[in-house]
């Protein structure tokens, strides 16, 4: 309709309703008559007359059209135009004193989507007869996560369809409008002092948007809801019961509704979630709730996409995980930290257990993150991340991170009684050289000298040490456990020997004997004999210098097997086949301790009747022998929990995202070390040799 114009002769009317020519022949020609001066031309089918040639009681709304309830003026049965001008007072400066209903303002100067169509295209098969009605509209389906790639079928909806008055509904299909990634939302229109809401037909109250200064309740369940079900609610005006043009558009897990009549002129937008500011909250609840647990977005997104689940793409996670994530992740760690090393400072020593873990294995590993230990709590309470550029090389990383946790505890008032470790040499010698004494971890020397004794038991002369290897590891845990002191350590390991060859009294006073009884055997097969290569190969390795210096420190009490279950811990969190940003692997490090420390202190669940309830394993390193893993309680009896999850929530949502300058300030107080590559010269692109080159497509040499 905006395409055609008024007839009448001299008129340059713009913007105004258009009536075409009646059907009752009477009212015809005078219209004709009205017209064409001359007299009437019955042969003309096509004319029309615009509203400022008639006077306001020809219209049958008004007075709803004069108030922004109406877009079209409708004529009166016999209504014939009179005025030749438009004068001040006709319905042509009604039209120019129309507000839009929802804000009571001008109206929009935007054109409607549906009038920049072809007449084709808005063309649309309706049955109007009855009231069960077959609407054919389009599908507008979820694929790749937008609503217009299934739009192409039309699928009939059956439903009660009931309009105003029997009418016949109007012939316009929706309109869908869908927006790229980075597409800004529509901005409500501002209301004057004037505006009521519920005065106003169109006006809606979206209880979902939000201000920038509340917080979205990300407690509240969440649905997967289909895009041909959700689009079905919007099919018809509330008012007249007619089609509306409905324009979705998403961003992300984002979808908002504008569903326009035209008939009508009822307007409203829905929204699928909360907006907090210009980001939408689910968007920001996704890419938290997949940092936070430690998933991955690449198998969060893989799984979206097999499913045509719209989702955000990667750059938007990195930008939510750089703005708000990873802040609130290092300020809960250090809040807590902080309150866990204030409660420790008031003790007057502790005892720590530290361990190195590397992101790969060998010499060529990127990060090494130092992890210490309250093992009489059980807890983390410090983690130090050290890229290996930082030291010279991936080996000398377990000193400097050993360096920064001393400095870290001792800057925080905490004093050492003593520290349990692994036999890295480096370490030894630092502890050492600063009067920090240092007890070594039992299952670090057994595994050390299991080892040894399994390449020993290959040879074909020292098969017989097969049959000892069990009670050698056994025999490591009893010296350490049983002796009260360095000394009585180092006799009761050497004792080894002696028992290997059915001796069981010894030469050193601090033990004479052996406390078994013994039972006396003419087997001696089992039993290594003097001089024997064997017996020479196995006194060896158990009795050298550095095993008996080693023997010596072992542990009486306090372990770091918690610290080994903790690294296997940053395996869910940070795998090894992942390379991650040096703030990721730090907050990720963090996450990992947080989960570990809530944890920790589950008790061993228990039948009615109490006796503890274990779990049948069969690890692979114990070759078909399986073990009995104790079940811990959790929220389903056996699982851990996620309350740090939650707690990270709510930092995330009350503090760090309305005003996160601070906390992004905070973040990039944090020394960064320069990437591995930025200590070597980069090639110019066209000498490097493609990497997918065969060694047999290369040419002649």
């Amino acid at each position: 309709m905006s395409k055609k114009y008024c007839s009448v002769e001299g008129c340059k009317q713009k913007n105004v309703t258009l009536h075409v020519l009646p059907n009752n022949v009477t009212i015809r020609d005078q219209w004709l008559l009205f017209v064409f001066s001359e007299g009437p031309e019955r042969s003309r089918k096509n004319v029309f007359v615009c509203s400022a040639h008639f006077t306001t009681d020809c219209f049958l709304n008004f007075q709803q059209y004069n108030a922004g309830f109406s877009k079209r003026l409708l004529l009166t049965d016999g209504a014939i135009p009179t005025l030749q001008d438009s004068q001040p007072g006709t319905s042509q400066h009604v039209l120019a004193t129309y507000k839009h209903v929802g804000t009571q303002t001008d109206p929009p100067a935007t054109r409607p989507v549906a009038t920049q169509l072809s007449k084709g295209t808005l063309r649309e098969h309706v049955r109007s007869k009855g009231t069960q009605a077959t609407v054919t509209c389009r599908n507008i389906g979820v694929g790749s996560g937008t609503f217009g790639e299934s739009a192409k079928s039309s699928t009939p909806v059956r439903g009660n369809v009931s309009f105003v008055q029997g009418k016949r509904p109007a012939k316009r299909p929706r309109v869908v409008k869908l927006e790229d990634e980075d597409a800004s939302f529509d901005i409500p229109e501002p209301h004057d002092s004037t505006y009521n809401p519920q005065d106003s037909v169109t006006a809606v109250t979206e209880t979902s948007q939000m201000s920038s200064t509340q917080s979205p309740s990300y407690g509240e369940k969440k649905y997967i809801v289909y895009g041909s079900c959700l689009l079905k609610l919007f099919e018809t005006c509330p008012v007249c019961q007619r089609l509306c043009e409905i324009t979705p558009r998403s961003r992300g897990t984002f979808v908002a509704i504008d569903q326009l009549c035209r008939d009508c002129s009822f307007f409203r937008q829905w929204k699928s979630q909360p907006v907090c500011g210009s980001t939408p909250a689910g968007n920001i609840h996704l890419s938290a709730a997949i940092y936070f647990s430690g998933a991955s977005f690449f198998q969060l997104e893989k799984i979206f996409k097999a499913m045509h689940i719209s989702v955000f793409q990667y750059d938007t996670f990195r930008r939510h995980a750089s703005m708000y994530l990873e802040p609130s992740i290092l300020h809960k760690w250090k809040i807590g930290q902080e309150v866990l090393l204030q409660q420790l400072s008031q003790k007057d020593s502790i005892i720590i257990g530290g361990d190195m873990r590397t992101d790969s294995p060998g010499h060529s590993a990127k990060y090494g993150s130092y992890s210490v230990m309250h093992l009489e709590r059980n807890t983390i309470i410090d983690i130090q991340l050290v890229q290996s550029n930082e030291v010279g090389g991936s080996y000398h990383m377990e000193l400097e991170g050993l360096k920064r946790s001393l400095e870290h505890l001792a800057e925080n008032g905490i004093t050492l009684d003593y520290i349990v470790t692994d036999r890295h040499p480096q370490v030894q010698k630092y502890l050492k050289d600063n009067d920090i004494k240092q007890f070594y971890d039992i299952w670090h020397l057994e595994k050390g000298l299991s080892k040894k004794l399994d390449k020993i038991a290959k040879d074909k002369d020292c098969q017989i040490l097969k049959k000892w290897q069990r009670s050698i590891k056994n025999h490591v845990y009893w010296t350490a456990t049983s002796s009260s002191s360095g000394p009585e350590k180092v006799a009761r390991w050497m004792s080894l020997v002696n028992h290997l060859q059915d001796v069981h009294t010894h030469e050193d006073p601090i033990f004479p004997r052996f406390e078994h009884p013994v039972t006396p055997t003419t087997a001696r097969s089992k039993w290594f004999e003097p001089g024997s290569k064997s017996l020479y190969k196995v006194e060896k390795a158990l009795l050298n210098k550095r095993a008996l210096k080693d023997v010596e420190k072992l542990s009486l009490q306090n372990q770091t097997s918690s610290l080994e279950a903790f690294h296997s811990v940053i395996l869910s969190f940070a795998p090894k086949n992942v390379v991650f940003p040096f703030i990721g692997m730090l907050c990720r490090l963090y996450l990992s301790a947080m989960h570990f420390n809530e944890n920790a202190d589950r008790t061993q669940e228990t039948t009615s009747s109490g006796k503890p309830i274990y779990k049948i394993k069969f690890p692979k390193a114990n070759r078909g022998q399986c073990t009995a893993k104790p079940v811990k309680t959790g929220t389903d009896k056996t699982g851990p929990t996620y309350g740090y999850i939650q707690e990270l929530m709510d930092v995330l949502f009350h503090q760090v995202f309305h005003n996160p300058e601070p906390y992004v300030e905070e973040v990039q107080r944090i020394n960064v070390p320069e990437p591995l590559s930025s200590q070597y010269m980069q090639q110019p692109k066209e000498e490097v040799n493609p990497g997918d080159v065969s060694c047999f497509s290369q040419g002649a040499v």
